[in-house]
């Protein structure tokens, strides 16, 4: 089965899963909020964080900064995109808090700039967002760090998926299912593409990024093979932000984690056999035993 070592993790089918909880852009650019939500990963016990990271006047064109946009913190939408984003000290202390708390953390860069800042922490791996997913220049760029990549494959259709992986190679890859809507109605998660996914690619990894509200689509995911679940975590859902409301608060995320390591365990091997604590119970309810 395909594995990937993933700060010094297993990623794949027989390893435990890998919980990612995205803080994205979450945080509002307030490192504060950053750390409070490091810590609610650490305490539901997820494997890592995941940030986004932009160099603004790369991603964004001056006429899209320009646009007249209210918000908390202004009213253009550059001054939004450049109140959201973290600079290095920034990042340092999340490093250094991330470290401390016992949690992986990584980032989604959207530019060859960001791969390089982020590449002077050392990251585990890159996550590479469905929105860049055909951006091959960007991907070259990543895969030429070294470093395991997470590929997330919203609103994708699969020949450009295909691109992507023969563009990165599938060693030291995972897939991500995902539907790229904030948030997705339950409909239109189609989570047996899981499926599809690892049929086709049989030696990527293949997880779930979702989007969706509530957490019983990445249970379902995880039973469908899954072996990595990224879902967006917030303090609060009334906070300012579009990707709030597809994100789960604290009570969400512990429920989460909590019932993805139970039906881990429920799971079994899928070897049809007795079970010790079955024999008693066999002797007293079966009333004929079967002929040899």
């Amino acid at each position: 089965m395909p594995e990937v070592l993933i700060g010094g993790r297993l990623v794949g089918d027989s390893h435990p899963c890998f919980v990612v909880a995205e803080i994205g852009i979450n945080h509002n650019g307030d490192v504060d909020i950053a750390r409070k939500l490091i810590d609610l990963a650490a305490d539901a016990g997820c494997d890592a964080v995941k940030f986004q990271k932009r160099t603004i006047d790369v991603v964004y064109s001056p006429e899209e900064l320009a646009v007249p946009r209210e918000h908390p913190f202004g009213t253009t939408n550059g001054d939004l995109k450049r109140h959201l984003e973290f600079g290095f000290d920034d990042y340092a202390q999340i490093d250094i808090f991330s470290k401390e708390r016992g949690i992986l953390w990584f980032a989604s860069p959207w530019d060859e700039g960001s791969v390089d800042f982020l590449e002077s922490f050392r990251p585990p791996c890159y996550k590479v967002a469905s929105a860049s997913l055909t951006d091959d220049n960007l991907l070259r760029h990543v895969r030429s760090k070294g470093r395991p990549v997470i590929l997330s494959t919203g609103m994708s259709t699969m020949a450009e998926v295909e691109h992507a992986v023969e563009v990165l190679g599938s060693d030291d890859l995972v897939l991500l299912h995902a539907v790229s809507m904030y948030p997705a109605e339950d409909a239109d998660l189609n989570l047996l593409a899981i499926r599809t996914l690892k049929e086709r690619f049989l030696r990527v990894p293949v997880g779930y990024s979702g989007h969706e509200r509530g957490v019983h689509p990445s249970i379902a995911a995880l039973v469908l093979g899954a072996c990595v679940v990224e879902r967006h975590i917030t303090l609060d859902f009334a906070m300012f932000g579009s990707d709030q409301p597809a994100s789960l608060q604290p009570e969400g995320l512990k429920r989460l984690v909590r019932d993805i390591r139970a039906v881990e365990s429920a799971m079994g091997d899928g070897k049809k056999t007795l079970h010790p604590k079955e024999i008693p119970i066999k002797k007293k309810l079966r009333r004929v035993a079967q002929a040899v």
